[in-house]
């Protein structure tokens, strides 16, 4: 006969059997609702992806001129800073050509200074032959009276008239030989001369020639990709090396055609990267979008034109700036994987705005320097023929002045024939 408390065995094991069930079911209901919570007050909010790597400039080494390396000045993993020498090319032949542009600019600035002198004494002839031409008439026109008394003979007189008609072609001949002289130097200074100008603009690019026989690094960064060597004979766009400034790389982060919707341009993102791991967060803000999903601008797009058409999710790639300080502290280099959470509560704004102008402003004043020596080589150069610039640029003046003052003469030239015209 079966006891009291063998019948209430089992019903002991069923009941707690059903409480452990109870507690289960109730830990996943919480477990259920608290994540139910957190993706109501956050997770919806935030667009998460791995598919996200440093990127960064990749500054190319290239030469501007041809020439035959003779000095290598930095090596892979080696850094750099902004102007310092990493190739040096044989300056043999690019200084063979400076010299021979300095000497003719040097000639040229000598030549014009000939002009401008020629310039005045030609003047001065004009002023000699209408002088001359003055004197003629005066006498013409003196025999011309007494030829009427009879008191010289018509031979004397036809002679004093072709006095005057010498002494005004002479005039034209003089008045012509200063146009033309003057077309050459008129305007114009020794330093602003078309001629010289043209010399010096020669000086100025073999100057650049010459100097970048030396290659200098625009920016501050580590060496990458070294190809160059010693001997190495080299032509213009040649790649040696590359130079990458990891203090100014960002993150591309590829995120679903379908995360985009509620992302915008300066929403907040946090990421982590698997060099450091979870322990460092980097925090940066979204600055651009991709124009186009990532096959659209690979080497062979995807064409989905048959009929065993299968649809692909794309991805589009997001541009993340981080913060300088962060990236400071924990140094990235171009290609490492990413974590990138971006905080889409902030939905408002355009989602592909304009942006007029760019936040970032690459350059460098690495090569300016050059150009600003070349033009003190000019300066050098002209300094040193032409000692007396500002006194010519004076006397150059009035001449123009005084030309302008007496344009009567050489814009209408004096009329030989006019006092053969007197008749007895």
């Amino acid at each position: 006969m079966t006891t009291q408390d063998e019948t209430a065995k089992p019903s002991r094991r069923m009941s707690a059997r059903v409480r452990w069930l109870v507690l289960i079911l109730g830990g996943f209901l919480i477990l259920g609702g608290a994540y139910a919570v957190y993706w109501d007050l956050d997770l919806r909010y935030t667009a998460y992806t791995d598919d996200a790597y440093v990127s960064g400039n990749v500054v190319e080494i290239t030469p501007r001129v041809s020439g035959t390396v003779v000095s290598i000045g930095a090596d892979n993993t080696q850094f750099v800073k902004a102007g310092q020498t990493l190739v040096r090319l044989d300056p043999a032949d690019a200084k063979v050509q400076l010299q021979e542009a300095e000497a003719q600019l040097a000639k040229t600035v000598r030549q014009v200074r000939n002009l401008f002198a020629t310039t005045s004494e030609l003047q001065a002839n004009v002023q000699v032959r209408r002088t001359e031409l003055a004197k003629a008439q005066s006498d013409y026109a003196r025999r011309a009276h007494l030829s009427r008394s009879g008191a010289i003979s018509q031979e004397e007189l036809q002679h004093a008239g072709d006095a005057v008609r010498a002494a005004g072609a002479a005039l034209l001949a003089a008045q012509q030989q200063l146009l033309a002289d003057r077309a050459w130097v008129d305007g114009t200074t020794v330093e602003t001369n078309p001629a010289v100008r043209d010399a010096a603009a020669a000086v100025h690019a073999a100057y650049l020639n010459y100097a970048r026989m030396v290659l200098p690094a625009p920016v501050s960064g580590f060496v990458a990709r070294r190809d160059v060597q010693l001997g190495e004979r080299v032509s213009t766009g040649t790649p040696l090396m590359a130079v990458v400034p990891l203090n100014e790389v960002w993150v591309d982060a590829n995120f679903k055609e379908s995360q985009l919707e509620s992302m915008r341009v300066g929403q907040p993102v946090t990421l982590t990267s698997d060099l450091y791991g979870g322990g460092v967060v980097f925090h940066g803000r979204v600055i651009g979008f991709g124009a186009g999903t990532g096959s659209a601008f690979s080497l062979l797009p995807a064409q989905n034109a048959t009929g065993n058409w299968i649809k692909i999710v794309q991805r589009v790639p997001v541009r993340i700036a981080l913060d300088p300080r962060e990236l400071a502290r924990h140094p990235l280099q171009i290609g490492l994987s990413m974590k990138a959470y971006v905080d889409i509560r902030d939905a408002g704004g355009q989602r592909l705005p304009e942006v007029a102008k760019n936040d970032h402003d690459y350059s460098t004043a690495v090569f300016q320097s050059v150009s600003a020596q070349a033009d003190d080589t000019v300066r050098r150069i002209i300094a040193e023929n032409d000692p007396h610039a500002a006194r010519a640029s004076a006397n150059h003046r009035l001449a123009a002045r005084f030309g302008s003052g007496g344009a009567n003469v050489l814009a209408a030239p004096v009329r030989s024939g006019a006092p053969v015209a007197v008749r007895d």
